[in-house]
């Protein structure tokens, strides 16, 4: 009939110009829940790689070995990643007051706050995780005889300053950065992109991706090795074994790993951005159809 209008869902161009629907808590709790299970499963291998490479240890053989510690890795990190993910949203939502859009360097340090909150929680995974590989012990006996030996904080805790650091820029590049230049693609005039989310966060993940892994990757490598030696034989500390890289092997041994975590970042970037970029586009829509 005249004048009746076929409903259709508000491209990314079009929803930026209206207030963004905000995610609750448990929306944020389970969207990075999902997206951090998803992407380490996937991804497991590369971890291994990298890990391996850091440490300077062989590869695995067979490819149960590459999944090795997966069950610690991914258990622990969907809810690091939903923690961080929930943080952030509360984090928008105090800057904002939900009233408006977050700007754009809003964006970017509201997440690097939320990651940096999370190191309470990454690090000893990490360290937990190294440990297990290290010594081909369960997650329990590895927990056991590190708390045993080591204690908390000069065990469980060793590395957790470069886990901030590597936290922050990390979550900055996920919930800022790959959002941002991703909207920042689609709403161009650049052909391959414009209007085209999937390219657009694709393309927009890698370069998040890339910066991440290159700012972080130095503190990545120091606290791996730090971690690696909770004797502090070598590495007493993160700096130890930054400058002993520097100074002894080059700067090129801070990037040890550096392509397979490179990688890896780049997939986590656009697997979690994505989820939760579509959820809040769902949110938002259903609002202004009910309102």
């Amino acid at each position: 009939p005249a004048g009746t209008k076929t409903q259709r869902s508000p491209t990314m161009s079009e929803s930026k110009k209206k207030v963004r629907a905000q995610l609750t808590p448990m929306e944020n709790l389970l969207v990075g829940a999902v997206g951090g299970t998803l992407e380490t499963t996937i991804q497991m291998p590369l971890l291994t790689l990298k890990f391996a490479t850091q440490e300077g240890r062989p590869l695995p053989k067979r490819l149960p070995e590459w999944y090795r510690g997966l069950g610690i890795q991914a258990g622990t990190l969907a809810p690091i990643t939903a923690f961080q993910v929930m943080v952030n949203g509360l984090i928008e939502k105090a800057v904002t007051g939900g009233s408006r859009n977050l700007t754009d360097l809003e964006t970017i340090g509201c997440a690097m706050v939320a990651g940096g909150t999370s190191a309470t929680l990454y690090g000893p995974v990490d360290l937990i995780m190294i440990q297990q590989q290290k010594r081909q012990l369960g997650v329990l006996d590895t927990v056991k005889y590190i708390t045993n030996k080591f204690g908390v904080v000069n065990g469980i805790f060793r590395g957790f300053w470069s886990t901030v650091v590597r936290e922050s820029i990390y979550t900055g590049g996920y919930l800022g950065m790959a959002p941002v230049l991703t909207k920042t693609l689609c709403n161009s005039d650049i052909e391959m992109f414009k209007g085209k989310e999937y390219a657009s966060g694709l393309f927009g993940s890698t370069i998040a991706g890339v910066i991440a892994a290159v700012l972080t990757h130095p503190a990545d490598t120091s606290k791996t090795c730090m971690q690696a030696d909770l004797e502090q034989k070598t590495y007493p500390t993160a700096r130890a074994a930054f400058f002993d890289h520097l100074n002894n092997k080059g700067v090129t041994s801070l990037y040890k790993g550096g392509l397979a975590r490179t990688t890896r970042l780049c997939g986590a970037f656009f697997i979690v951005s994505t989820l939760r970029e579509k959820v809040i586009q769902y949110k938002t829509d259903n609002v202004d159809t009910s309102s």
